[in-house]
């Protein structure tokens, strides 16, 4: 069985294009942290081009994250920013990536707004 957060990785993926960053462009790395075990998450991103992988490298934004917290926000449950905001989630280098990006996630599962109806077209 696929987590959501490998799923949520993937799908980005295979998708390639994802129109919402198409006035983006930069590096993200998530490192999903668990004990002294941490699991990485490249997103590269060039104009809405998306390329995903699980490089260690270097990155203009690195989000330091628990995978239980990641999993949430995969799903729809929970917000990154306000994760950002209570201290739950570290954002180091260009946060405004963090912000971009925040847009390609899932809303709530009960949410009838434009980014729940755009992410059910998605998958």
């Amino acid at each position: 069985m696929v987590d959501a957060t490998t799923r949520f990785f993937e799908d980005l993926d295979r998708r390639g294009y994802e129109p919402v960053l198409a006035k983006t462009s930069g590096t993200l790395r998530f490192d999903l942290h668990e004990g002294a075990q941490t699991t990485h998450w490249l997103v590269e991103i060039d104009r809405g081009k998306v390329r995903v992988s699980q490089e260690d490298r270097e990155a203009d934004t690195v989000v330091g994250i628990s995978p239980a917290l990641f999993e949430e926000m995969a799903a729809g449950r929970e917000h990154g920013v306000a994760a950002v905001l209570r201290g739950d989630m570290t954002v180091t280098g260009d946060a405004r990536l963090v912000v971009q990006i925040e847009r390609i996630f899932p809303g709530p599962p009960d949410s009838k707004g434009p980014r729940r109806l755009f992410h059910a077209e998605v998958h």
